[in-house]
């Protein structure tokens, strides 16, 4: 695809798929990078041997003989003693932990026997809130000038739209860290464009500096495993994929649903709604629902990912549930597999959101996450759909999947431009 292969360096936290939804997302990027070929070199924190098919992979390893290493093993000894967690107070005082100061050095410590000149760009990756890549690229003055800083969420936390308003011990200084990242990377990647515009209203020297790189569809995943019992097959089934942090709230889906059950007396003896992931905020919530609604299924922990993806696409409707608020700027990370999965979403969102956005203002299945009257209404018109036809009941949204490819990816990539 490439004639003239552009170099990249990569340096992510993590290349463990099954550590955490960001790491999936992460690794689906690097794959999608290396498959629109581009020629990749990847330094990973995960600390254990993990390889990556056909692309060079470099495990860093942890610093020990560090003071920060030292500090960061008596907090957890104090913690293991007296069950007593300082590390808010020490992030109020630093800004940081003790060991993210330390991983942070690790970091740099390893990307220091890199030469720029042998590269067109460096892409800093992290997951969660940590950034550890970024910090640890702040203090190598010679990368700036080709370092695209990938930013997954707006950071720090207080940054985030309502309703999560929290504020972080040490939000100051991290505010003051990410103020530097905006100011020196060349590019600042986001998985979303709301997400670019939300942080360019936070931080002045981010704007012009914008890339979309949404999160990918990994063509790897074919989703083989086998279905479990409580999944049937020939059912009309709404299916939520993914825990359901705070701000998540499922009584408007759970209501909605009943509702459409009352009203339509057949769908109870032919359709399901299935919620898969780890216990959450909602769980007790969930189980007090599922002992009324027989039509209910809610795992009792995490489901692997592959198995997850086959009920994907197996479903009749899958489901995005995004918190309430003015605006959801994320794109989640299971956009991409409900969009490669091709059954209509049924989109719960704000009307300012990401994935209104990409599937259009026009799309007929979105609602308020708590408008039951219009999610029963949405729910009954696809189960009449799905009557007459469940293999003509697809999303169809031929350009998405595009936007979601390496081809795209490529191009984006191949459009940006050295200082």
């Amino acid at each position: 695809m490439n004639k003239n292969p552009i170099n990249i360096l990569i340096v992510t936290e993590s290349v463990d798929v099954n550590d955490s939804s960001a790491s999936k997302g992460r690794v689906a990027l690097i794959k999608n990078l290396h498959y629109a070929g581009f020629v990749l070199k990847v330094y990973h924190y995960t600390r254990k041997q993990i390889e990556l098919p056909d692309i060079e992979c470099v495990s860093i390893k942890e610093q020990k003989g560090t003071l920060w290493y030292g500090l960061s093993k008596l907090q957890l000894l104090l913690k293991r003693l007296t069950n007593w967690n300082i590390n808010n107070q020490i992030e109020k005082l630093w800004g940081f932990s003790f060991a993210h100061f330390n991983d942070t050095f690790s970091i740099k410590k390893a990307l220091e026997k890199e030469d720029p000149m042998q590269y067109d760009w460096i892409l800093t990756l992290s997951k969660a809130a940590s950034f550890r890549p970024h910090k640890a690229l702040l203090g190598i003055p010679k990368w700036h000038k080709k370092w695209l800083a990938y930013v997954h969420d707006p950071y720090p936390m207080h940054s985030y739209p309502r309703p999560y308003d929290w504020v972080e011990p040490g939000h100051q200084m991290k505010r003051d860290f990410f103020l530097q990242v905006a100011d020196k990377c060349r590019y600042a990647v986001y998985p979303s464009q709301l997400l670019g515009e939300w942080m360019e209203s936070y931080y002045q020297h981010l704007k012009g500096k914008a890339v979309v790189i949404p999160h990918q569809i990994n063509g790897e995943i074919k989703g083989e495993e086998g279905l479990p019992p409580y999944f049937k097959e020939k059912t009309f089934t709404i299916l939520h994929a993914g825990s359901l942090l705070w701000g998540r709230d499922p009584n408007g889906l759970i209501m909605g649903f009943q509702q459409f059950l009352n009203s339509n007396p057949d769908a109870k003896h032919e359709a399901q709604l299935v919620f898969l992931g780890s216990k959450n905020h909602y769980s007790q919530v969930l189980k007090m629902y599922a002992e009324k609604i027989n039509q209910l299924y809610i795992s009792e922990d995490y489901v692997p990912f592959e198995q997850v993806y086959q009920m994907q696409l197996k479903a009749a409707v899958n489901v995005i549930l995004e918190a309430k608020g003015p605006v959801s700027p994320f794109l989640p990370g299971k956009f991409p597999h409900c969009v490669a999965a091709d059954k209509p979403i049924l989109l719960l969102c704000p009307q300012i959101s990401e994935s209104k956005r990409l599937l259009g203002n026009t799309y007929r299945y979105a609602a308020e996450i708590d408008d039951e009257e219009q999610i029963s209404e949405l729910i009954t018109e696809l189960y009449t759909q799905w009557k007459l036809s469940p293999d003509k009941l697809l999303l169809n949204k031929p350009d998405l999947k595009d936007y979601l490819s390496e081809n795209y990816l490529f191009k984006t990539i191949q459009k940006l431009s050295p200082i």
